[in-house]
């Protein structure tokens, strides 16, 4: 992928993540009715120039991590050591949900998929975000590689 193509994904990241904060801000305020993560899209990608593709690959990053949302949480709640995900940092928690949906639902390489995640808690997150991040990611990350392996094995011929 050439440079400017890595910064365009890395801006649909960000546009996807400033979403699904706003939409957890919004619920909170709400207290239940969930508001469309659609329509929060749109009104934070207005603030962004981003190019069609980029745009919707945040979508897609955005509406399949709230829609994939309680398996996400499931397996936060596996990994991370020692804290429940409601008590977690929001933009953690959401940093972290973004990963694992693109970990679980997309080809991009867990490695970008890690990096990129750090980058964005080291730019939204507190001081101990990167860390957190990358320790949680690793854990969730090697788990899928042995679920697939195991998946891969039972599929392949004696």
């Amino acid at each position: 992928m050439s440079r400017s193509g890595h910064a365009t994904r890395q801006r649909s990241r960000q546009v996807a993540l400033q979403a699904l904060y706003a939409r957890e801000l919004a619920e909170r305020a709400e207290a239940a009715a969930a508001p469309c993560i659609e329509e929060i899209f749109e009104r934070v990608a207005e603030n962004f120039d981003l190019p069609e593709g980029a745009r919707e690959f945040a979508l897609e990053l955005a509406c399949g991590t709230v829609a994939d949302r309680e398996r996400i949480d499931a397996l936060l709640a596996q990994n991370a050591t020692n804290w429940k995900v409601s008590r977690m940092a929001a933009v953690d928690r959401n940093i972290l949900r973004l990963a694992v949906y693109e970990l679980t639902a997309t080809t991009t390489p867990v490695s970008v998929i890690l990096d990129e995640a750090i980058v964005l808690a080291g730019r939204f997150g507190a001081d101990s975000s990167p860390g957190f991040v990358n320790g949680v990611l690793d854990a969730i990350a090697r788990q899928i590689v042995r679920e697939v392996a195991g998946d891969n094995a039972a599929e392949s011929p004696a």
